[in-house]
């Protein structure tokens, strides 16, 4: 991960401290920079992801290779106060989405491609995208094989995509640690500006799951309609990721330190 001064320890994590607006204006001057930046991407970083990264040494290196690893999620900025860090509040992946690409759009053309979800997703995606986007001059749409774990077969493909359109920008909507590790990979090509893992804000996006009102998204509580609504799917998040997480924070600061380095 490139050093930046806008980064805290968060047990362990370089988590960024910028807000959504900075975030945002950081990501786009360096994509418009008459030099720009290649290869680099943003991750989300929440107590579920946190927790699933334990156990998964990929995951746990492809988070610390991200540029950009914001905090997704209240429980990620409770904790960083907790830790006497300075996030005072989350910046999700599907606000990072929309940010950029305004800011993007603002700017003058820009090729945007988008990889993960179904076809059908996509195609509602695509249309939309390039509705609210119309400086976007191209939007390239790829929805890769279902399948637990991508073979060799699959990167080369998406990458050989890549490199064929070089996307300014690059949105990737898979699962955690599916997308984060695929990224990392990605990456290493340099044939993007900027990439971001993303996961549901293109179901979002398209319309295919509705995201929580905004009065429970500035409450902290935007979990709560989607565990609603997807229980069989977020359950395992709330109730046994949640508290190992609290644990963690916790016996970080009963340590009285930052956490792990």
């Amino acid at each position: 991960m490139t050093p930046t001064s806008h980064v805290e320890d968060f047990l362990g994590y370089p988590l960024t401290t910028q807000d959504l607006d900075a975030l945002a204006d950081e990501i786009v001057a360096g994509v418009r920079a008459p030099r720009p930046a290649k290869g680099q991407w943003l991750a989300c970083l929440n107590p579920h992801s946190y927790v699933m990264a334990l156990d998964e040494a990929p995951f746990h290196a492809a988070l610390h290779q991200a540029r950009w690893l914001i905090p997704d999620g209240v429980g990620v900025v409770i904790g960083s106060r907790l830790l006497g860090g300075h996030i005072r509040a989350r910046v999700c992946g599907p606000d990072a989405f929309l940010a950029v690409s305004r800011r993007m759009n603002a700017g003058g053309p820009f090729k945007a491609m988008f990889i993960g979800a179904t076809e059908d997703t996509l195609g509602i995606v695509e249309r939309r995208y390039r509705s609210d986007f119309p400086q976007a001059s191209e939007v390239v749409t790829y929805s890769p094989p279902f399948r637990a774990q991508f073979s060799a077969e699959d990167i080369a493909a998406m990458r050989t995509l890549i490199e064929r359109h070089q996307p300014d920008v690059l949105w990737m909507g898979l699962s955690a640690p599916k997308q984060e590790v695929l990224l990392a990979q990605l990456a290493q090509g340099g044939q993007f500006g900027f990439a971001a893992a993303i996961g549901a804000a293109f179901d979002f996006y398209a319309g295919k799951v509705v995201r929580s009102p905004m009065i429970f998204q500035r409450l902290g509580l935007e979990w709560l309609p989607r565990l609603l609504q997807q229980p069989r799917r977020l359950w395992r998040r709330m109730f046994v990721s949640a508290p190992i997480f609290v644990g963690h924070v916790l016996a970080t600061r009963l340590r009285g330190a930052r956490g792990p380095r």
